[in-house]
Order: structure tokens, then sequence, then C-alpha cells
């Protein structure tokens, strides 16, 4: 039997919104949030990604006090397809607006929350904390995430995603040694994002979280 081996590349394009602190500086290093969103807003008009939670609250006036970037995915994708793709952008991203390399966390909603939870166990290291809203992935690689702080987010009355797929992730973390917390909004279905992110405390705590240090 031979064997051999193939280099194998593949050419694509990630468009992305991104939006500044107030103030910013670029002799400062800020935290940066990545925002995955779902899969409603996938394809190549960009004004698409504004539909739902971080980016819509930005373009209706909302400031937070760190880089929020927004990638967008293609139509014929998912994150995890592009994740290798998607970690190239945010390494970018991370020193072209002048990320702090501890401080890059990321959170996302629905196909974004699965997103979330596939990036954080592919890269570790990479992340300070995650906060997945309505996802979930495969429990048996939650090992990955014992050392990152996660607060996962579902609606009870979900019907576009049970209430158990973050569960199970947010159990299987725990059982690892790790750290995660899971809230679920009893009046919420599929959008459990609003709630999460206006209702709770969420953004600033991904904000502050820094690589190694307890949140």
């Amino acid at each position: 039997m031979d064997n051999g081996s193939f280099t194998v590349t593949r050419s694509l394009t990630l468009r992305y919104l991104v939006s500044l602190p107030d103030g910013f500086d670029g002799s400062k290093n800020y935290p940066m949030i990545v925002f995955l969103h779902g899969a409603g807003e996938r394809g190549d008009d960009i004004e698409r990604v504004k539909i739902n939670a971080l980016p819509k609250y930005i373009s209706q006036g909302k400031k937070y006090p760190a880089v929020i970037l927004c990638p967008q995915c293609p139509d014929n994708a998912v994150w995890g397809n592009i994740a290798f793709e998607l970690k190239e952008l945010i390494d970018w991203a991370a020193g072209e607006y002048h990320a702090d390399k501890s401080r890059i966390s990321l959170t996302g909603l629905s196909m974004g929350g699965f997103g979330t939870w596939e990036m954080a166990q592919l890269f570790p290291e990479s992340f300070s904390a995650i906060a997945p809203v309505c996802g979930g992935g495969m429990t048996w690689r939650c090992g990955a995430l014992k050392d990152t702080p996660v607060r996962a987010f579902h609606g009870a009355l979900d019907e576009v995603v049970p209430l158990s797929c973050s569960a199970g992730m947010a159990d299987a973390v725990n059982a690892c040694g790790g750290h995660a917390e899971l809230t679920v909004f009893q009046g919420d279905g599929h959008n459990s994002w609003d709630s999460a992110y206006l209702r709770t405390d969420v953004t600033d705590w991904l904000i502050k979280a820094k690589r190694g240090r307890k949140t």
C-alpha cells in the first residue's frame, strides 16, 4: 500500500463589521468580543449581520468599551466549516484593531452559539471566556473547555434548538472540572439572545474576562 500527502488550500473572503470604542487610541490595547451570527444572516450582504443582537444594538447607537468584531458566514457554510479561516480573521483583526490577546472573548446565537462552542473547543488557548446563546455541540470534546469560563443561555420554549443542547454542554464542561453556568429564560422561545444580552451583564462579563484569570 502506497502512502502520500496532499496540500489542501482554500481561498475564502470573509466580510465583517467592526465597532471600536469611543476614544479609540491605537497606542493602547483593548478587549475584543467576537460575535457570531445565526443562520439567517449568512451570505454576502453585510447589512444582514445587523439583524440581531450586538451588531443590531450597535447600529441603534449602543456603545461598548471594547472592539466588537462581527464576521459574516458565507451562505453555503456554517461556522464549523470555516473554523480555521475564521480563526485567521480573528487573529488578523486582533492585530489590526489593537486587541489585548489575553482578553479576546467569543459569543454567538443559534448557529453562532454552535460556532462559539466549536471555536472554543478547537482553540482552547485563544479565548478568555465564551457565552453561547441557544447553541450546542459535541459534549465529548468539552474537556478542552475546563479552563475557559462559560456562561450559556437558552429559552425554555425553544422549538428550533432544544434546551437540552445547551444543558448537555454545560453539564459536560462542569463534569470535566470546568466552570459553566446555564441561564434558562422560562418565557423565551428561540430568541433568547435579547434576554441574554439586554437583561444580564454578560457583555460586561465578556469585556472584563482575561485569559488565565477566574471570572
